[in-house]
Formats: C-alpha cells, structure tokens, sequence
C-alpha cells in the first residue's frame, strides 16, 4: 500500500495542495478558515497521512529541533521542565532533545558531531551562557532559563521570581518569632543559587543572626553537614532556610538523629516543591516552583527568537506553601 500524499488529502478535504501545506504547517490562521483547516486535518488523519519532515526541513534549512540542556537527569525539577517544553514544541512541529551537562553545572561538551547542522536552537536551565559554547557557539539562538539575564549572549531569558521566592520564606518566618537563621545553600556555584543567598542576607535586618553551611545536592550530605551545625547547645539556629527540597529533607533527617523535633525546635524551609516535599514527614513548607511553566516559556521564547520576535516577559511568579515543617520559634 502507497503511502498518502498531500495531494491524496487535498483531493479528500476538496481544497488545494496549497491549502494542506498551510494547514498541516500551522499558518493556517488568516488565511484559511476553520472549517477548512478542521476538514484538512480531519482528511490527513483518515488517511493516516503524515508529513514528509525530512524533505520539508531540507527544503526550510531548518530541522525543528530544540536541544535542553540541563544540569542533571537526576533532578526532578528538569524533567518538568522538560516536560512543559516538549508540550509547546510538539504543538508547532518541533521536537525537543535533553541533555545532561557530563559536569553538572558545564562546561558541556557537544552531544553532535556537527550540533549547528542537527539542530535550530539550544534552551539551557540553571547554566551559564559561557558553559555552552561547545555547543554550536554564537551560531545557534539560545534562550536561558534561570540564568543570570546580565550574563552572555543569550537571544532570550525566563527567570523565576527567586528573590520574591525568598522573601516569602522569610516573611513566614519572621512572623512565627524566629531571629537566628541558618541557611543550608546548596554547593553549586550558579545564578539560581546566588540569588537566593543575596536575597536571604538583604531580606534579615541587625535583630536578627544568620550563618551559613554549604553542601552538596543530597540528602545524605545535608544530613551531615546539619549534624555538624546543630551539635552545639549554644546559638542553635530556630529557622534552617534551605535552597532546595532535597537539602531541606536531609536537614530534617539530621535534626530527628540529634533529637530535635520539627517544627517545635526547629523549623525547616525548602525550595521547588517537589514530589519530595510531600513524601518526608512532617511535609516540608517550600517554595513552589512551576517548572514545566518554566519550560513552556523557553520554548516559547525560543520559537519568538526563531521568527524573529522580540521575547520580553516578567519573571514567573512564585508562591510559598506553607505545611507542618515550620511553625513558631520555641521559647528561650
């Protein structure tokens, strides 16, 4: 059996190859009417047609194929980023590839032999600009996400409102009576993260004490380095502002080894709101982070890039979910 044409479908739609073309390519909108596009798509699928991309990108010089770079596989914030980009891109025809930075936070080697020629522009979250120019250089558009707007040569950027995030988190726990601080920041030096420790120092005023500890992005190093923090009697820290979930969930693993009840002695703050957050007990109080929004802007911002649209948007709005890791400092 043949494989369908577009010809095949416009003879059954009863329109014009032309049509078809514009339909199926989604710049229908102006120029056709929806009924006529609804009876292209409705014919194409009755005849199990599908496009030929390969001939059609040959003939645009273009692929449509977006390459995420992302710091790790293991995260489950990226995969939702992830996640909200492939949604866009399959919408208009594009594709997304991930890829995981071999080094964490870069630089990143180039996944292609020949990475201009493979792919149409690169979306990279939580990175540098400079970490990426393995990849395709100045050659390919590139939108950031999460990531120092200052910084590079990026075509676009889609940030979070981290220093909101944080003030949030603070005001929280200022008013539950909380004056001694503990931030556990988490051991990558990114944007994301220096953000949120410039926002934490600017956000406590002189009442109040903050110290922080530094640690690597897994439960069991939190753990550690919070048995070590909190070991001593004297100028035990009330509030532990973490800059991630899973830090937040090794923090309370070290106060419960140590006998400390949270919140009733100290309280714990985390940051993403991952599935995480939900799975320890007492349920972690954090930041939400929409990620797959995160990554419906990127591709979005990508493909305005592609047509040559400015991409000017505010930073993507947060919000603090309070749950029964936090509570009022105790009494001296």
């Amino acid at each position: 059996m043949t494989r369908p044409t577009s010809r095949d479908v416009a003879t059954a739609a009863g329109v014009s190859q032309a049509t078809v073309s514009l339909v199926l390519g989604d710049k229908w909108r102006g120029r056709v009417s929806e009924r006529t596009a609804t009876l292209v798509r409705e014919a194409a699928t009755a005849l199990g047609y599908r496009p030929n991309l390969a001939a059609r990108n040959l003939r645009l010089g273009s692929t449509r194929t977006a390459l995420l770079v992302v710091p790790a596989l293991t995260n489950e914030f990226f995969a939702r980023v992830y996640t909200g980009a492939a949604r866009v891109a399959a919408d208009h025809g594009f594709g997304v590839v991930l890829y995981p930075s071999p080094d964490g936070t870069g630089p990143a080697r180039d996944p292609f032999a020949s990475a201009r020629a493979a792919l149409d522009g690169v979306i990279a979250s939580s990175m540098a600009a400079d970490a990426l120019t393995a990849i395709g250089g100045d050659g390919l558009p590139l939108v950031m996400l999460d990531s120092d707007p200052t910084a590079g040569t990026a075509a676009a950027h889609v940030n979070l409102a981290m220093t909101d995030g944080v003030h949030q988190v603070t005001t929280h726990l200022l008013g539950h009576g909380h004056r001694r601080f503990l931030h556990l920041a988490a051991d990558i030096e990114t944007w994301t993260f220096d953000i949120r420790a410039r926002a934490l120092a600017a956000r406590l005023g002189p009442t109040t004490e903050l110290r922080t500890v530094r640690a690597a992005l897994t439960v069991d190093a939190a753990r550690t380095a919070m048995e070590a923090a909190l070991a001593g009697p004297h100028d035990r820290p009330t509030a532990i502002v973490c800059d991630d979930d899973i830090l937040a969930a090794g923090a309370c693993k070290a106060a419960r080894r140590l006998g400390l009840r949270v919140p009733e002695d100290l309280s714990v703050t985390g940051f993403d709101d991952l599935g995480l957050a939900t799975a320890v007990e007492p349920e972690l109080t954090t930041v939400r982070l929409p990620a797959e929004l995160v990554g419906e802007q990127g591709m979005t911002a990508l493909l305005a890039v592609l047509e040559g649209t400015p991409w000017t948007a505010p930073d993507i709005p947060v919000e603090l979910v309070v749950r029964d890791s936090s509570g009022p400092a105790p009494t001296p």
